[in-house]
């Protein structure tokens, strides 16, 4: 098989040899240009070149415009741009002009090889999914990826970008709101790929505290701070070989952004309390129910960090897009959870399917999931009544907070504080509940005003998102125990 051809637009003699150097030892065939004007005729008498490797300061025209000038370099290949540390500014505005990523000098030789592998496996997408059927409905010939379930042409659509990605080591971004299957998606790409032997390893960042984040992440070394009593590896070493996925994504303080943006240009990793640094494989998935681009825009995520994390974004649809898929949905979880609680429940039938798609499903899968688990616990079977499902009028999640009727606020006294006597209204609302009933109350309603956020609903109750993911999970066990 020929070796796959890579330009190399550098006009730094040493930089663009020691480049070419790597590459061919890697298994490519190196072609350099050290000007603009010799790239564009070296694609000229022959564009078929895997992926192009150009730095953006050259002598005789600058990066930036050579591309605005010329997008048929962005249509034809994948364009990785170099460039120093004071120029990120112009990397960012060429990966939004539709680089393939970015690389800061100086630029170590497994990090230069990693990029330019993605880069030639991501290059060759469009032409293995021209060859490539769309998936087949579950039951046929073809099986969807994962544990997806549905056959909409939403999810078919989803279907066929998974097949293009997964063979990809491309970092993937994906976005949905909570309860869309983010998880699920990042281990259909773990599974349907070349690591899928590798472990894939899933870190919520919005669960875990931001002073042990970075430890969670990178790992420490005993007594690097307080509680550290043995050496311990980082999610990143954990997935070696193997699939990283970072859900969340957006709840990450700004601080860590810098460190994991240093992770993703390096592919090393320092352990916390550590001087030595150590190389990692990994393929990144991440995950969140925000908008990125929005938050970029607004400061709170790191622009730069974005822009190399999605590389190739997958937005999952809500469930009420998807209605088509939620008898089905419904039935698959119906007979999962019969089995699990050794019961028999008939198929649904017409009247449970007009309940199923009459409610808006806030909640998403999650929630259709958490209900059907509910039906199956609470009712014996066979027959499975329509009550168990929400009626179409309630639209908040499922919980407490979904049938409980509204609750004026507490009255305050002077700066904030709670009066000492509660509104009578709130009182006749709150009669009958025990504290831990009020407590789920107040907490299903907040994450319920946050649309799902859990870790928005924990700063709006002025709590770690890890206790309410606690809480939670604990209010599940006792609902199915």
């Amino acid at each position: 098989m020929p070796r796959t051809r890579i330009l190399i637009v550098e006009d730094l003699s040493s930089l663009a040899i020691a480049y070419a150097a790597q590459l061919e030892k890697a298994g490519y065939q190196p072609v350099v240009a050290d000007t603009a004007r010799a790239a564009l005729n070296a694609v000229a008498e022959d564009a078929d070149f895997g992926a192009m490797l150009l730095d953006l300061q050259l002598p005789d025209a600058d990066g930036l415009q050579l591309l605005r000038d010329h997008p048929e370099l962005l249509r034809n290949f994948p364009v990785i741009v170099a460039t120093a540390d004071a120029s990120l500014a112009r990397a960012i505005e060429a990966m939004r002009l539709g680089a393939f990523d970015f690389l800061v000098k100086p630029i170590a030789s497994t990090r230069l090889v990693s990029v330019v592998a993605s880069a030639v496996e991501l290059g060759r997408v469009p032409d293995a999914a021209a060859r490539t059927a769309a998936p087949q409905p579950r039951g046929e010939a073809g099986r969807n990826p994962g544990t997806f379930i549905g056959r909409s042409p939403q999810m078919r659509e989803i279907y066929r970008q998974l097949q293009c990605v997964a063979s990809s080591r491309a970092t993937v971004f994906v976005t949905g709101e909570s309860g869309t299957g983010k998880e699920v998606c990042a281990e259909a790409i773990h599974r349907e790929s070349g690591r899928a032997n590798g472990p894939f390893v899933a870190i919520n960042c919005g669960a875990i505290p931001e002073n042990l984040l970075e430890s969670e992440l990178f790992g420490h070394l005993k007594g690097s701070f307080t509680g550290a009593v043995n050496d311990r590896i980082g999610a990143a070493q954990a997935a070696h070989k193997g699939t990283l996925f970072l859900d969340e994504i957006c709840e990450m303080a700004l601080p860590l952004q810098v460190k994991l943006l240093r992770f993703l240009q390096t592919g090393t990793v320092q352990r916390v309390g550590s001087n030595r640094v150590e190389e990692v494989d990994v393929r990144i998935v991440c995950a969140t129910n925000r908008d990125p681009a929005r938050e970029a825009a607004e400061g709170r995520f790191r622009e730069d960090l974005y822009y190399r994390l999605a590389v190739v974004p997958i937005h999952l649809p809500p469930l009420r897009e998807r209605d088509g898929d939620i008898p089905e949905l419904a039935e698959a979880f119906l007979q999962r959870f019969a089995r699990e609680e050794r019961k028999t429940f008939h198929p649904l039938d017409a009247g449970h399917q007009a309940a199923l798609l009459a409610y808006h499903w806030p909640g998403n899968v999650r929630e259709l999931q958490n209900i059907l688990r509910r039906a199956t616990v609470l009712h014996e079977g066979p027959d499975l009544p329509v009550s168990a499902f929400p009626p179409a009028s309630q639209g908040a999640p499922l919980g407490a907070a979904a049938a409980a009727p509204a609750i004026p606020p507490i009255p305050s006294g002077p700066g904030g504080v709670p009066s000492a006597s509660l509104a009578p209204d709130l009182a006749r609302a709150l009669k009958g509940l025990t504290l831990d009933e009020i407590e789920r109350l107040a907490v299903e309603g907040a994450i319920a005003t946050a649309r799902g956020s859990i870790p928005a609903a924990a700063r709006a109750l002025g709590v770690s998102p890890s206790t309410l993911y606690r809480k939670r999970e604990r209010w599940m066990t006792a609902a199915e125990s």
